[in-house]
């Protein structure tokens, strides 16, 4: 199954604003204009969903609160909504599923957050529709969505199981080399890769040495002189490990740990390893940090062919404002997302009829649409006499 179609209102930066979704969705524009707040939508969804202490309630207060989330253009209308589509093919004309989601503050007292609105269509057909009668007898009901409750969403379970099995990538490399160093709390669901090791320790060997066989190959071609990858437990602490040897005048030399990788090979092993991990909705944010240049425009080739000698098709929708990741030249303009800053809060579009005239005569995304996400005043930072 697949998202289609993403609608907003007051969402962080989005007042209104809604997109089509493909396979394979980029999304591009400056900096602070959404970017990660429009993947965030996605990942509220799954939280609401988790089965171990999830629910609107804390998904909403792991943003900081209503005042936090909702857009600050919502003036008259304090709702905050979301509404997905689904189907089994991204390019099926009609959604066998609709989700939608709306919630606000009680508006006085302990301003309570509610759900003001909550459906589920399946095949056109209206099978949830909240406010309902049981809601009108007892207003705490509205506290819960019936997304969240598994005596209340049987019924529609498939959307439940889409939700609650996204997954999000931003990995740091400082957190994986200096985790025992840095210490601290881990986020839930590990959104920056702290416990990526113990991610890949969990899975079960066979699937494992297939994985690490394929990034093996990939690491290959992309890390001047390496050699080989292979994943070990510690002999006295048990801690998982991956370690690297390369090839260099000492051939009998030590195999290095993660915490001697390069920032550039870990994020790029663990971008891999996303990319291999099941089949549920990836969410990939700036997957270029820390990559060179020449492994960046790769990417999405890369993606592409692991996507094609895939058992099934997984949906990835990835931001980013590389110039070098947008000029391969094999990006579907269909599966471009511009946002774009207003007065009013960002609007989401797509290739417009004069870029698509440009893609179409063989000039890239870099070339053709990310030169328009760029800052309107950008030349005055260079000229500002700050430090004069």
């Amino acid at each position: 199954m697949y998202i289609t179609h993403l609608k907003l209102k007051n969402w962080m930066n989005f007042r209104e604003a809604e997109t089509p979704l493909t396979y394979t969705s980029y999304v591009i524009g400056p900096n602070a204009s959404g970017k990660s707040n429009l993947l965030d939508a996605l990942r509220f969804l799954r939280d609401i969903c988790k089965p171990d202490g999830g629910g609107l309630q804390k998904a909403v207060k792991d943003r900081n609160g209503i005042t936090k989330l909702r857009c600050l253009h919502a003036r008259r209308d304090p709702e905050v909504k979301i509404e997905v589509s689904f189907n089994e093919r991204s390019d099926d004309p009609s959604p066998v599923w609709r989700y939608v989601l709306g919630f606000k503050s009680e508006g006085k007292g302990a301003q309570r957050l509610f759900v003001s609105q909550e459906e589920v269509w399946h095949n056109n057909q209206s099978i949830l529709k909240r406010p309902d009668s049981s809601d009108s007898k007892d207003s705490i009901l509205l506290t819960e969505t019936h997304l969240e409750q598994t005596r209340t969403n049987a019924s529609f379970r498939d959307i439940v199981d889409f939700f609650s099995s996204i997954t999000y990538l931003h990995l740091v490399p400082q957190l994986l080399k200096y985790g025992d160093r840095i210490g601290g709390n881990r986020l839930e669901d590990d959104p920056f890769g702290q416990g990526f090791l113990e991610r890949v320790a969990k899975c079960q060997q066979r699937t494992r040495d297939a994985r690490l066989k394929k990034i093996n190959e990939a690491l290959a071609a992309a890390v001047p002189h390496f050699k080989e990858l292979r994943f070990i437990k510690d002999d006295v602490t048990g801690k998982p490990h991956l370690e690297a040897q390369y090839e260099h005048y000492r051939p009998n030399a030590g195999w290095q740990r993660e915490n001697q990788f390069s920032d550039g090979t870990l994020r790029l092993l663990g971008i891999l390893w996303s990319l291999l991990e099941g089949n549920s909705l990836l969410l990939l944010e700036e997957p270029e940090l820390s990559l060179h240049q020449a492994v960046i425009e790769q990417l999405p080739a890369l993606i592409d062919r692991i996507q094609r000698n895939a058992k099934q098709r997984r949906q990835i929708i990835i931001s980013s404002h590389s110039e070098a990741l947008l000029s391969n030249r094999g990006i579907d303009p269909r599966s471009i997302i511009v946002l774009e800053p207003e007065r009013e809060g960002t609007k989401l579009r797509q290739v417009n009829a004069d870029e698509r005239k440009g893609l179409d005569a063989g000039f890239s995304v870099a070339e053709v649409v990310l030169p328009q996400t760029r800052p309107k005043k950008i030349e005055q930072l260079g000229q500002m006499r700050l430090f004069e």
